[in-house]
């Protein structure tokens, strides 16, 4: 049965494109009932190809203010040439798995989470009690039943409850984190501050959802207030922000902490050993980690999964034995009210010491951010069956020794192991700390994946390690960036008490933008009921802050360091998020009209030189500023010219066969099209320059073919498609004698012979051959043919980016020198090809915002 129900709305979500849902007034909805079919007719006729001002009237619509009664109906999107391009795509194979259920196989692949998922929750024992009772001492059996209690329930609610049953539901078609919450929320309601979408990247098959139904109005109301209000984009955007830089934070501190605490196992084992050699040994272990971290991601990393299993065995293992040996008192912690108790005895230490019960739940966050490597069912079996049940048996186990040895509240984890596995027992937990601290930069890596396509940060080298998995990925300056502070932190601070402190403030700052998102994704997309909308946000949000207060108590002994380290990561993205919207702005404002463009060309004498024209920028509509002034400078295109924009959509993955759309730009003797590019941020971008061109061109070759057979199935007066009507062709005779045109591309390689016009001035010929061969399919794709052979040029847009002379300080600070010095150091997607120098042309403009 659930397999059915998921195929019908599999089956719905395929239909979804076909149909918008929008507010409209009682007498707006009369007058489309009376319009009837002759408003689908309408629609028909635009459906065979349209322009882009279709978005504009869109949105238009969306601002227009409406007064009286409201009712929400289905329409027929607008479609231009990308909407036919995206319609025609194949939508792929249901979401769903269709497989039997395969108990070997499912406990197979779970037992692979293990190194991927649950390394860095799975370290919290060698740390959490010594950092709850650090700054008091323990003072009787209900102290430690009342912090085992708080452990106890932190671990079901956090880890269980939020995360593995509700947050994980969240994923984005299979991807998991902060910025992947956002990218759910920016395909569902126009909340991006780049107002650049596609209106046919609705149309992707892997960015299609389900359309609300008449009865939610509820989502209607919540997607018209995001996209109405202005503070609500830059608050969702600053709260990502704010998530992603603590998130890195934790990436940081998940290294130190997991090391240093398991090579203090040392002071157990050797009684005389000094924290330096502590801190020596676990600055050499992080060294090595990082260094290796390029080959852990793709070969290592195999074999990871058995021996967190193995250290899991030793957890509960452990658990067991010590609560043989100690009796069974910790049971009684079951008991939520010995909660009530502790706060009741000593309410300041029991606030103080939640911060050190949050690290129960480390790595909730890694748990969401690395599920991108395996479904979801096989997280929540490992998790339930395997994880929660060997975390529980090791708390309570360190619960009932130190019932018994209540003086011994240091290095608790190593004082109740028994003697005889000591040294193994060491091992195996140095090896659990190094590969949780892999987990967290693994999950890293992913954050900053996401957040770079999205136009969060500034792009950097991303280096895939793995032919089969696109997920598994290396960023060379981050890891290295992460090996120095990580070290920064041990030195600095040289204790897991200080260290703890921080750790607890990075955790609870991702979980809190966690909840928030969550919270609007179950409005907006899920459609929750409203009593567990409420009681999810209310019952989260409040107990992550409550032990969000209790962390920042001890900002002066660990967590200043955490903060500045956010607020330098916040700011980097703030400006690059900030400088990029200017310059986007700038471009659009900036853009040439297309009756411009064609007087440019005869103006100038432009000469059509044979070739393929690449002009690369970042607007979606429009002719970029940089070709006017690349003619004003040399006046000479090449024989066929492309508009090319790549596009980071906030979809996963955008399939081989959906990667490009065309249009064409001006009349067809022109040969110019408007070409997007998308990528999905999962997607690989370094793709070699010779194998995008010839993706290109077979998109292009197979445009030219659809578009001639949708205008053989209309008369010539029916044709409605990006360019105006014809207007006379302009016949311009060179200095040297030679015939040239914008408007006829080569015409003496191709075109009949024609008569010379001998005037010098422009004039327009009696009789032009020249729309004949436009049409003309297959003289047009052996066009292409020849313009390939003859090489590709790309045409940069490299602008400089300057802050107005009236503008603010701040404003001057961060665009002219912050944000040009970040995109001078890094990466832009097209360079991302490896084109070779002989092949590109960087054009420079000066953009004043």
């Amino acid at each position: 049965m659930a397999s059915s129900a998921e195929s019908s709305a599999a089956s719905g979500m395929r239909k979804a494109p076909s149909l918008e849902w929008r507010w409209v007034s009682t007498e707006e909805d009369d007058d489309e009932d009376r319009g009837g079919r002759g408003g689908a007719a309408a629609v028909g006729a635009v459906g065979r190809g349209g322009s882009f001002e279709s978005e504009d009237e869109e949105d238009a619509e969306d601002e227009e203010e409406r007064e009286g009664k409201k009712r929400l109906i289905r329409t027929v999107p607008s479609v231009d040439w990308f909407d036919v391009e995206g319609n025609e795509v194949s939508v792929g194979q249901p979401v769903e798995d269709t497989e039997e259920f395969d108990f070997g196989r499912t406990m197979f692949l779970a037992l692979q989470t293990l190194a991927v998922v649950f390394g860095d929750i799975g370290i919290g024992p060698l740390y959490t009690f010594d950092v709850m009772f650090n700054k008091y001492p323990i003072q009787g059996e209900e102290d430690v039943l009342g912090a085992l209690s708080l452990v106890l329930y932190t671990l079901i609610l956090m880890p269980l409850v939020k995360y593995v049953l509700v947050v994980l539901w969240a994923n984005d078609d299979g991807e998991g984190g902060i910025f992947a919450l956002y990218s759910l929320i920016c395909r569902n309601a126009k909340v991006s501050l780049i107002p650049n979408q596609v209106h046919s990247e609705k149309r992707m098959s892997s960015f299609r959802l389900k359309l609300p139904t008449p009865e939610l109005e509820r989502s209607i109301k919540v997607k018209e207030k995001l996209e109405s209000s202005l503070l609500l984009k830059k608050l969702l955007l600053g709260l990502v922000l704010f998530g992603t830089s603590m998130f890195i934070s934790n990436g940081v501190i998940t290294p130190a902490m997991s090391v240093l605490s398991a090579v203090s196992g040392l002071k157990v084992g050797i009684r005389n050993t000094s924290q330096d050699v502590v801190v020596m040994i676990s600055v050499a272990l992080l060294v090595i980690l990082f260094s290796v971290q390029r080959y852990a991601t793709s070969k290592v990393g195999f074999a990871l999964g058995p021996s967190l299993l193995v250290w899991f065995c030793c957890l509960g293992g452990i658990g067991i034995y010590n609560l043989s040996l100690y009796g069974p008192a910790a049971f009684k912690a079951f008991n939520p009210l010995y909660i009530i108790y502790y706060f009741g005895r000593n309410p300041f230490q029991a606030w103080l010491s939640l911060g050190g019960c949050l690290l129960c739940a480390t790595g909730s966050e890694a748990i969401f951010s690395n599920l991108c490597h395996f479904p979801v069912r096989y997280v929540q079996y490992m998790f339930v069956l395997l994880v929660l049940p060997c975390l529980v048996l090791a708390y309570l186990g360190q619960a009932a020794f130190l019932i018994a040895n209540p003086k011994s509240s240091e290095q608790v984890f190593f004082s109740s192991i028994p003697i005889g596995v000591f040294w193994p027992v060491f091992l195996v937990a140095n090896l659990a700390a190094l590969i949780a601290s892999r987990t967290m930069t693994v999950a890293i890596f992913q954050c900053l994946k996401q957040s770079i396509s999205l136009g969060c940060f500034p792009r950097l080298k991303i280096v895939h390690t793995s032919r089969k998995f696109m997920a598994k990925i290396y960023i060379p300056v981050v890891n290295w960036l992460l090996l120095v502070s990580c070290m920064g932190f041990i030195v600095l601070f040289r204790s897991i008490y200080d260290v703890g402190n921080a750790y607890a403030i990075a955790e609870l700052g991702v979980m809190i933008m966690a909840t928030v998102y969550v919270t609007i994704i179950m409005l907006l997309i899920w459609e929750s009921n409203i009593v567990k909308v409420l009681s999810f946000v209310i019952t989260f949000l409040f107990l992550e802050l409550i032990f969000f207060s209790s962390a920042l108590s001890s900002v002066g002994d660990g967590g200043w360091a955490l903060l500045m380290f956010a607020s330098v990561l916040f700011m980097i993205m703030f400006i690059w998020n900030y400088g990029s919207k200017l310059k986007y702005d700038s471009e659009v404002k900036q853009k040439l009209s297309k009756d411009l463009m064609r007087k440019l060309g005869p103006n100038l004498g432009t000469i059509r030189a044979p070739g393929l024209g690449l002009v690369c920028s970042d607007i979606v509509k429009g002719v970029p500023a940089i070709f006017g002034h690349f003619l004003t400078s040399l006046p000479a295109i090449h024989s066929i010219i492309v508009f090319v924009c790549i596009r980071n959509v906030p979809v996963p993955v955008v399939p081989q066969s959906e990667r490009f759309l065309f249009q064409r730009v001006c009349s067809r003797g022109y040969h110019m099209f408007r070409c997007i590019a998308r990528y999905g941020y999962k997607d690989k971008k370094q793709e070699h320059h010779s194998v995008f061109e010839r993706l290109l061109i077979e998109g292009l070759e197979k445009f030219i073919q659809r578009e001639a057979v949708e205008l053989s199935l209309q008369s010539e007066d029916d044709v409605d498609s990006d360019e105006e009507p014809p207007t006379p062709v302009k016949i311009i005779t060179a200095p040297n004698g030679s015939l040239y045109s914008l408007d006829v591309p080569l015409l003496a390689d191709y075109a009949p012979s024609t008569e010379v016009i001998p005037e010098a001035s422009c004039s327009t010929p009696q009789q032009d051959p020249v729309l004949d061969y436009a049409q003309n399919l297959e003289l047009e794709l052996a066009f292409i043919k020849q313009s390939k052979q003859s090489g590709a040029v790309y045409l940069i847009d490299n602008p400089i980016i300057k802050a107005r002379k009236d503008s603010w300080f701040f404003k001057k600070l961060m665009i002219n020198y912050f944000f040009a010095f970040l995109r001078n150091n890094c990466l832009r997607a097209i360079m991302l090809m490896s084109i070779p120098h002989s092949n590109m042309m960087q054009v420079r403009m000066t953009s004043y915002v």
